[in-house]
């Protein structure tokens, strides 16, 4: 049987990664850090709110990211949307992705 501990940092750097693409992609439309967190954990990218955050901050400091506030309500929400750069990273990347796929669904022997 393999070690809990040793799986769960195989996986959890296996889904670093993907996290930054299934924002990049979700955040096509305008939303928000907590509707952020509830539509990816649904979506089966299960992220602390510590980890997504900062990755926002990080995301929109290298311009693939933009935000604005919406004080329209009694509660400010700053609303994350992907650059054109976001989204041109992001397809570059599903292509990488779709390509991985691939190679693993060959090396699996499933072509």
């Amino acid at each position: 049987m393999i070690d809990d501990e040793l799986v769960s940092g195989h996986l959890q750097e296996l889904r670093r990664g993907t996290v930054v693409l299934a924002c990049l992609l979700i955040l096509k439309q305008p939303n928000y850090g907590y509707a952020l967190l509830d539509l990816l954990d649904r979506q089966g990218f299960s992220v602390d709110a510590n980890t997504l955050y900062p990755l926002l901050r990080r995301l929109e400091k290298q311009g693939l990211l933009t935000s604005d506030w919406n004080t329209d309500e009694s509660r400010p929400r700053k609303f994350y949307r992907t650059s054109r750069e976001g989204t041109a990273l992001a397809d570059l990347l599903s292509r990488d992705w779709d390509d991985l796929d691939a190679a693993f669904r060959t090396l699996k022997g499933e072509s």
